[in-house]
This record gives C-alpha cells, structure tokens and sequence, in this order.
C-alpha cells in the first residue's frame, strides 16, 4: 500500500534542499526506513523535534520509488532532548544508533528494535552508567546479527570453560588449545563481567570494580570493530577512545 503506518527510532538526519530533511528510522515493521520530512526545517513545522536523533515516533508514511514520505509524525518517546543533556550520555547514544544502522544495513528484524529501544530508553532515564548500557547493547546487538561471543566455554572448539584466554578474532574466549601464541588472558571477574553484560545482569555489572569495567570496555570495542569490518566514526567522541578503552 502507499500510505503505511509504523513506529520508528530515528538514527540519522541529513538536510535536503532549503528546507527539507531526510530521516534515516530504524522501524519496528518494515526494518531501516529512509524517508523525506518536508519542511522540517522551517520553525513552522509540523514536525518540530519529533524527528531528531534518538526520538521515538508514531509515524505516517506515503511510499515513493526511491525515499517515502513522511506526512505525520507523533512522539512515542522524547528520548533525545534527555539524551543530548549529558555528554556521556550523548557520545554513547551516537555509537548505539551508528551500530544499529550498520546491522541492519541488509537485514533487520524486531529484536533489533526493541534493543535498540530499550538501550535509547535507559540512557534517556540515567539507568545505568553511559558505557556500561553501551556494552551491554554492543554485545547484545552483536548476538542478535549472529555475532554471539562466549565468555565461558571455547568459542571454537566448545571445550568446556571457563578459560580465561581472549580473542576477538576468534568469537571470545578460547582454550589453551586453541589459543594462539602470546593472546592475552583475563581475569575472572572480567570474564564474569562480560557475561553479565551480554545477559543483562545489572546486579552483576554495577558490583564490578572500575578497573574491570574499564578491561571489559575495551574487549568489547574491539570486538565490535573486529566484527563490522569498519571502524565506527562515533567511537572518537566517547570519553575514552576506543585505543584507550582496549589498555
């Protein structure tokens, strides 16, 4: 059909024309949506900051050929003007929309979206620390595109873990068997922690000394980058680089 109704995360915007803007949506039924809000630009829109970065939205859509069209649009969740409040806050969102567009660059599906929600909604509420919600929405994103790591058992041979040799490369840890020379081992409480990362476990993951966080943190950057191929632009903006993050 033509007109089409659907909710949707907006993950980008670029300015079109004098006035205009195209809206890149990550869309809880038709996937990653581009599509053409006329006008936004002017202070007469109808839009006004419905369709910013990290808003969620009721959306109305005409299809065309190329881009849709967006011809309403009515606020689900006013994340973003929470979000950009807080530096922190802000450079973590940026790398979760900018990870969430590149997953679904070929294949989308629900439990994408709700991830994605759920990540956007908890920065937006000061749930957690800012880097702790990234990681967790990086591993779990991951997975959900059939990334999944192991911090438990060998991620290549499923020999029964724990083992505590790490290599992004191969999908997490590895036994002494499959390791190669010189990879680098993690302590426990880091592998812990990465588990509960991966599985949402909250307890867990703010019982966690800095120190852990901080090794945790950069294991996760660097399997993300591993895995996407290219870097992620957004990652330069975070307090700690993603070579700080890997230390």
């Amino acid at each position: 059909m033509p007109i089409y109704r659907d909710e949707g995360v907006v993950l980008r915007t670029h300015k079109l024309g004098e006035a205009d803007r195209i809206v890149t949506l990550l869309t809880r039924r038709n996937g990653k949506v581009r599509a053409v809000a006329k006008g936004i630009r002017r202070t007469s829109s109808r839009f006004g900051s419905r369709l910013e970065p990290f808003m969620v939205a009721d959306l109305q859509l005409y299809e065309g050929r190329s881009l849709d069209t967006i011809t309403q649009a009515e606020t689900l969740g006013a994340y973003g003007q929470h979000i950009v409040a807080d530096y922190d806050s802000y450079t973590a969102a940026n790398v979760i929309v900018e990870t969430a567009d590149k997953l679904t660059e070929s294949d989308s599906n629900r439990n994408q979206y709700v991830l994605l929600l759920g990540a956007l909604r908890s920065l937006s509420r000061h749930e957690h620390t800012p880097s702790q919600t990234l990681d967790s929405y990086l591993l779990r994103a991951l997975s959900l595109a059939g990334w999944a790591p192991s911090f438990h058992d060998c991620s290549r041979c499923q020999a029964q873990g724990p083992h505590a040799t790490v290599v992004v490369q191969m999908g997490g840890v590895v036994c002494t068997e499959c390791a190669p020379p010189g990879s680098p081992r993690i302590a426990a409480e880091v592998r812990e922690h990465l588990g509960a990362l991966l599985a949402g476990q909250w307890d867990v993951v703010e019982a966690s000394e800095e120190r852990v966080r901080a090794q945790a943190s950069g294991i996760v950057a660097a399997y993300v980058q591993w895995h996407l191929e290219r870097g992620l632009r957004s990652f330069a903006h975070l307090s700690s680089s993603p070579e700080e993050r890997q230390q």
